[in-house]
């Protein structure tokens, strides 16, 4: 039943774009101690074959499947969610940044830098919101001037255009509420707004053919040949899965082009392709942290981006502006230990909190160091902090 479903799905989408149930689908079924499926149980099931399938309809999936879709291929995206962009695409700091602090020569700053050009490029020519604010890169005390130098070189080596180091007067006179000694001004930093960029990229993606079914998770995958045969069942028959058990799909796809941009999941989802080298996948490293606004002011304090002297694990509290004018401190770093291979594939399929990644934290711990890291750049404990969200982020071990 699942496999007409799926000729219906590829055929033409239904109005909700999600994949129909069915009442004689095959559930999770009790095996032997294996927790994933695998190329022997996947046997049974029905097959079909399709051109290309995007894992994950987060900003970068999207995108991934527009581009894919341009250029002639039939795209399948498919997503454990009841829509798009439902976890870090939407639970983020909307940034758009210059390109300053990676490697220079590195594969994250070219990307960054080429990456920044085109999404301005792509935001003007869709009417997409978004502002190119600016942002400063704040010094507090003398102890961090070299550590701005050496961040607007290797900016300069990035080939990001406009750094330049101004003096503490300077930046006052372009935040009044800013303390510092010195400071970098990055003029091409900016702030997007998430939500109409992924509409955008939805909307193009289904004008040239492409499918999009959500509700539906990718549970293992196995290789034969050079083939990636992947393993599908909907999301809903996951949500009383016993991890002990083995899980069976009700689909089997066999595209010509995966791509695996399940965020949070990738590594997890990754582990789950049977005969995959597993030195390809790399380690995942996660960490959560809240963002938190100002709830008694009608007029912002700032209007460029503001940030510190990168940390060890992130870029350190910052504030944020988004494009109604809200303003935004965070995030803290608070990483995330001990997350097993389980807890972090079922991130996506709404399990209880004590299974996954959770978003809760300690309030008043958390308020207290977001306070104690913006008022560096006041001078003064910020008054009106209100919790906006959580967020957690996947992160590489350099960061640590």
């Amino acid at each position: 039943m699942m496999k007409y479903a799926f000729e219906c799905l590829l055929r033409k989408r239904n109005s909700k774009g999600i994949l129909p149930s069915s009442s004689s689908s095959r559930r999770c079924i009790v095996q032997k101690k294996n927790l994933c499926s695998s190329s022997q149980t996947a046997r049974t099931v029905p097959r079909e074959r399709v051109e290309c399938v995007v894992i994950g309809a987060g900003v970068v999936g999207l995108a991934v499947a527009r581009e894919v879709a341009l250029r002639g291929r039939q795209v399948l995206v498919l997503d454990s969610a009841p829509t798009f962009g439902t976890a870090t695409s939407s639970r983020n700091s909307e940034v758009i940044h210059a390109g300053i602090y990676y490697p220079p020569n590195s594969l994250k700053a070219i990307l960054c830098v080429r990456g920044r050009e085109m999404l301005y490029k792509y935001c003007s020519e869709h009417n997409i919101p978004h502002k190119q604010i600016g942002k400063l890169i704040v010094a507090t005390g003398a102890s961090e001037i070299p550590k701005l130098d050496d961040l607007m070189n290797r900016g300069i080596q990035n080939g990001v255009d406009g750094l330049r180091k101004i003096e503490a007067s300077e930046a006052k006179r372009m935040e009044p509420e800013l303390q510092c000694v010195k400071a970098l001004l990055s003029p091409a930093s900016g702030i997007v707004d998430t939500h109409s960029l992924m509409l955008s990229l939805v909307g193009e993606a289904e004008s040239h053919r492409t499918t999009f079914s959500y509700n539906t998770t990718v549970i293992g995958a196995h290789l034969e040949g050079n083939r990636i045969y992947l393993h599908v069942s909907e999301t809903k028959h996951l949500e009383n899965w016993n991890v002990r058990n083995l899980l069976l799909p009700e689909l089997v796809l066999i595209p010509e082009l995966v791509v695996n941009s399940t965020g949070l999941s990738a590594t997890a989802l990754a582990n789950r392709f049977e005969g995959l080298n597993s030195g390809v996948v790399p380690s995942g490293y996660y960490a959560r942290g809240c963002y938190f606004t100002l709830s008694n002011t009608r007029i912002r304090p700032f209007n460029h981006l503001i940030y510190p002297i990168p940390e060890d694990g992130g870029l350190g509290v910052h504030v944020t502006l988004d494009l109604d004018g809200q303003v935004r401190f965070g995030p803290d770093v608070e990483w995330i230990e001990g997350i097993d291979d389980i807890s972090s594939f079922l991130n996506r399929n709404g399990r209880k909190r004590e299974e996954c990644f959770s978003y809760t934290f300690n309030l008043k711990a958390v308020t207290a160091l977001i306070q104690q890291h913006a008022s560096h750049c006041t001078g003064e404990k910020i008054p009106g902090l209100t919790i906006l969200y959580a967020l957690i982020v996947p992160s590489d071990s350099t960061q640590r």
